[in-house]
């Protein structure tokens, strides 16, 4: 897949470069991001540095993943959207925005934008969403990106604060409107 850059109102959505990796480094380490992203291992610049080369590397056609910018100023990076688990016509999403981007629409912004690309690049039919009931402001993304809530899977996943817990599951499909 070839690199892309979409825009959406205020934002840019990129693919990573290595020169991301130090803000990556103290996105990782904030804790909202590390309580809901769980990560192994110790948080250093060789590990953002991985965690940057994994998601630019879409060769394996099973993700894409991309950084959430403001192009006013100058690049700085305000959170990661990512299609993954893209498989027969399916796939999932997942977004993280730093502290100084929430509450602005950047999260719901980058994922309208790229589950409106999915749909209309991959031929996507279905983009689930899935996020810990005890983080509402995700579920306040879901539901403003169009995602409609479908259930609840219970302790279905292990988040970044080593615990299971319950997700509610979102969807959109190609013929939603």
């Amino acid at each position: 897949m070839d690199p892309l850059e979409l825009a959406a109102p205020g934002l840019l959505l990129r693919p990573w470069r290595e020169e991301d990796a130090p803000a990556v480094l103290d996105a990782l380490r904030e804790p909202a991001i590390a309580r809901w992203n769980p990560h192994a291992g110790p948080l250093d610049r060789e590990t953002a540095l991985n965690w940057v080369r994994r998601r630019a590397d879409w060769s394996a056609g099973d993700h894409v993943s991309l950084a959430v910018v403001d192009p006013a100023a100058l690049g700085t990076l305000l959170g990661s959207v990512s299609l993954h688990r893209i498989h027969d016509g399916d796939a999932s999403i997942g977004y993280w925005t730093v502290a100084g981007a929430r509450g602005r629409g950047v999260a719901s912004g980058a994922v309208i934008r790229l589950t409106g690309w999915g749909f209309a690049e991959l031929g996507l039919h279905r983009i689930e969403l899935c996020h810990a009931v005890a983080n509402p402001g995700s579920c306040r993304v879901a539901e403003r990106a169009g995602y409609r809530a479908e259930g609840t899977l219970r302790e279905s996943y292990r988040y970044g604060d080593g615990r299971r817990h319950d997700e509610h599951l979102h969807a959109r499909l190609a013929t939603d409107r």
